[in-house]
């Protein structure tokens, strides 16, 4: 059985309730497109926006890790950790005064993983090839 599908799922739940807050928001300011230059509006953008924009590579990457035959602990530790770290990073980057620890926190995890798994892949694939 296969692990990444189980962090795919959670994380997906956690873009889903990322949208739902940023239409929330749009809904109740009033702003159809972009923000409206309300710095609240931009903020939950940024949020929505940087999860989409890493969560898919990096699920990618550890997914691709695992079909090389990476060992189940190690996939799992790749997937807590972004998810923790994608949590972090949302928890402090949607702050009004935002707390950049959960930011800078969130973001390390995140590219942890994403080296990780990188270079995981790319070890794998090598010894492999000369295998």
């Amino acid at each position: 059985m296969h692990v990444t599908p189980f962090y795919a799922a959670l994380l997906v739940l956690v873009f889903l309730r990322l949208s739902m807050r940023t239409i929330k928001l749009r809904r109740q300011l009033k702003i159809a497109i972009g923000a409206g230059g309300n710095p609240t509006m931009h903020r939950a953008m940024r949020v929505h926006g940087n999860f989409a924009e890493y969560v898919p590579l990096s699920l990618l990457l550890i997914f691709l890790f695992e079909l090389q035959g990476a060992h189940f602990l190690l996939i799992h530790l790749f997937g807590a950790c972004l998810l923790l770290g994608r949590l972090a990073h949302a928890h402090g980057v949607s702050r009004e005064k935002e707390d950049y620890r959960y930011r800078v926190y969130g973001m390390l995890m995140t590219f942890t993983v994403l080296a990780g798994s990188a270079v995981g892949v790319l070890v794998l694939y090598v010894v492999e090839l000369i295998g």
